[in-house]
C-alpha cells in the first residue's frame, strides 16, 4: 500500500501552486516559476486523485459486503473484480511517477554535435541529426538557441554548439549522447558501395550560476579576430573569445557574434556548463556503480546507434532496439519512440 501521507503532502503542495498562480499573474519571474513546478507536478496529482478515488470505490465495495442487503453484495460482487484489476493498474502507475527523478531532468541543455570520421559524409550526416533535433525539439514546444556553427562545403556541418530550453528538456534528450553511426551509398559512389561514417552528440545539463561559480583568477581571455565570412567588420575588430579555465584545461572559443561582449558571453555560457559536466562526472566516478545500466554510462566514445539507410532502419544498441523506420526518425516523428524505450529501460533498473 502507498503512504497516504506522502500523497497528502502532494496533494497540499498542488493545491497550494494552484492558488499561487492566481495571485503571481503581475510578478512574470514569479509567475513562470510557479507554472513550471505546478506543471512538473500536475501527471502525478492527477494519477494521486484517480487512485484515491478508485481505493474509496474499493472500500464501498467491501463495505456492502459486509452488510446485510442481499441485492446490493450480488451488485458489488459483480463489480468488484474489475474495480480491483484498476486499482491494481492505477496503483502501478503512481509508484511508476513517484519513483525519484534524475534532479537534472528539469533543465534545459547544451547540445553538441561534431562530424566524425566520414569526410564529407559525416559531415552531411551530423547536418541530418541536427535537423532531427531541431524537429523533435519544435514538436515539444522547446526554443533552440544557436551558439556556435561551423559549416563545411557540400551542405554539411562540422561542428554546431547550441541551447535547447523548454519543459523537462534534459529527461529527453540525455541519452542521446554518444557516437552516431550512418551507413549508406554516397551519391559520389559510383560502385553502389556502402560507406560508414559516424557524428558524434554530446547533450549537457546547462549550467546554472547556483551550479557552479568561476573565479575570475582560474581563467584566461584572449581576443582575436574572427576567422571565415564577415567581410570587413572580421578584418578590423577583435571581437572573438577565446576562454582557458586554467585549472581544468577547457578552452571554449566563440567568434560568431560581431560584439566581443556577446561572444563572452556566450563563451562563458559553454564553459560553465562544461565546467559543471566535468564536475559531475568526477562525482560520478567516486560512485562507480551509480548508474549502471542497460542504457550504458552514455560516454562519448561509446557508439549508441547506427543509422543503416539500405535497410530503412534504426538500431539503438544498448537496449537492442531495431525499428525499420529511419525516414520517420530523423524527421522526429519517429524519435519519441526510440526516446520513450530508452527511459523505460532506464527506470527499470
Amino acid at each position: 500500500m502507498i503512504n497516504r501521507d506522502e500523497l497528502d503532502k502532494i496533494l497540499n503542495k498542488f493545491n497550494s501552486l494552484e492558488k499561487e498562480l492566481t495571485t503571481a499573474v503581475n510578478d512574470k519571474e514569479k509567475y513562470v516559476s510557479i507554472s513550471k513546478e505546478y506543471a512538473e507536478i500536475k501527471p502525478l496529482a492527477e494519477q494521486i486523485n484517480m487512485y484515491l478515488s478508485l481505493l474509496k470505490d474499493h472500500e464501498d465495495l467491501n463495505a456492502v459486503l459486509d452488510g446485510n442487503d442481499n441485492d446490493l453484495i450480488e451488485i458489488a460482487k459483480s463489480e468488484i473484480g474489475n474495480l480491483k484489476l484498476n486499482l491494481q493498474s492505477s496503483e502501478e502507475s503512481l509508484k511508476q511517477l513517484l519513483i525519484p527523478k534524475d534532479p537534472l531532468d528539469q533543465k534545459d541543455v547544451i547540445l553538441e554535435i561534431r562530424a566524425g570520421t566520414g569526410g564529407d559524409e559525416a559531415a552531411l550526416f551530423a547536418n541530418e541529426l541536427l535537423r532531427m533535433y531541431q524537429r523533435y525539439a519544435e514538436d515539444q514546444n522547446w526554443k533552440v538557441d544557436y551558439l556556435s556553427v561551423s559549416d563545411s562545403e557540400k551542405g554539411g556541418m562540422k561542428e554546431v554548439i547550441a541551447k535547447i530550453s523548454g519543459q523537462s528538456v534534459y529527461s529527453k534528450l540525455k541519452f542521446e549522447s554518444g557516437v552516431h553511426r550512418v551507413q549508406r551509398v554516397p551519391e559520389t559512389e559510383s560502385q553502389g558501395r556502402v560507406h560508414t561514417s559516424a557524428a558524434s552528440v554530446v547533450v549537457l545539463p546547462e549550467a546554472e550560476d547556483v551550479d557552479i561559480k568561476i573565479d575570475e583568477k582560474d581563467i584566461r581571455v584572449d581576443v582575436f579576430r574572427s576567422s571565415g565570412a564577415g567581410g570587413q567588420h572580421v578584418n578590423t575588430t577583435d571581437s572573438a573569445v577565446r576562454i582557458t579555465h586554467l585549472p581544468s584545461g577547457i578552452v571554449v572559443q566563440q567568434q560568431d557574434e560581431k560584439s566581443q561582449h556577446k561572444n563572452k558571453a556566450k563563451a562563458m555560457l559553454v564553459l560553465k556548463t562544461r565546467l559543471y559536466d566535468h564536475e559531475r562526472k568526477k562525482q560520478e566516478d567516486d560512485i562507480a556503480d551509480k548508474r549502471k545500466s542497460q542504457i550504458g554510462s552514455g560516454d562519448r566514445s561509446e557508439r549508441i546507434r547506427t543509422y543503416n539507410f539500405p535497410q530503412g532502419r534504426v538500431t539503438d544498441h544498448r537496449i537492442n532496439l531495431t525499428l525499420y523506420k529511419l525516414e520517420q526518425i530523423l524527421n522526429a516523428s519517429g524519435l519519441e519512440e526510440v526516446i520513450s524505450n530508452l527511459i523505460i529501460a532506464d527506470q527499470s533498473n
